[in-house]
């Protein structure tokens, strides 16, 4: 059974906010994982031009073309990416999703900067090329339009209504030290998703970036446990 990942990333970033987790999926598994840029996030994107309805169709789209190359889907959402994960569950057939630092709640461009300086940090940048996302995302951070962050509420305003109607198993992974999404609202979409089979996972160490957490090693291996679980169906 060929199975595809598809990972959503958050508001004003890219790739780069989920790049270890992937990095440990590549290692682990032969899975197909796709992580496609949401509209506007791309380099020289026009941020302040792009609606809601252009991110979740461009999830969409990703969903429709791994669709046709594997036998079963995964989600993984970060921030803003775990309320589109959300989005894909409740349209389409997902065998699994895995929501980080799901931004349940409007996030601040302000605060998100503030959470982001340590992956802006020197000794995190020299780790990557100087073309990567992290000189973009400081400067949309920096510049983040208001009717973007609308856009973002927008979102969260399509998707809360339906929890309940959300079966897909889950796993919830939280930081405790996140000062952008609180551990609260990963309790709020524990108790609230409709699905029967749930894993809540607190890293302590886990800021809102939570794929660069001190401890993010021992969650990493639980939520690849979660992934690989057997269904009632055999399925592994």
């Amino acid at each position: 059974m060929k199975t595809g990942v598809i990972i959503l990333h958050g508001f004003t970033g890219g790739s780069f906010e989920v790049r270890p987790f992937v990095q440990y999926i590549k290692d682990k598994t032969n899975w197909l994982i796709d992580i496609p840029i949401l509209p506007g996030h791309e380099p020289g994107g026009r941020l302040a031009e792009i609606t809601a309805e252009a991110w979740l169709m461009e999830a969409e789209l990703a969903y429709r073309r791994m669709s046709k190359q594997v036998d079963r889907i995964f989600v993984v959402g970060f921030s803003m990416g775990g309320l589109i994960a959300l989005y894909l569950a409740l349209r389409y057939p997902v065998e699994r999703l895995v929501l980080l630092s799901a931004a349940a709640k409007y996030i601040s461009p302000r605060l998100l900067l503030a959470d982001a300086a340590i992956l802006l940090a020197e000794p995190v940048i020299r780790h990557f090329p100087p073309n990567t996302f992290y000189h973009l995302y400081r400067y949309k951070l920096a510049n983040t339009p208001i009717r973007s962050a609308y856009q973002f509420t927008r979102i969260v305003q399509q998707v809360e209504p339906y929890y309940s109607r959300i079966t897909v198993p889950v796993c919830i992974v939280q930081g405790m030290l996140d000062g952008i999404v609180p551990y609260s609202s990963a309790h709020l979409l524990y108790h609230s998703l409709g699905s029967e089979t749930k894993q809540l996972i607190f890293s302590d160490k886990g800021k809102h970036h939570i794929c660069y957490s001190d401890d993010c090693a021992e969650w990493f291996e639980k939520v690849l446990a979660f992934m690989c679980q057997t269904d009632e169906r055999g399925l592994v």
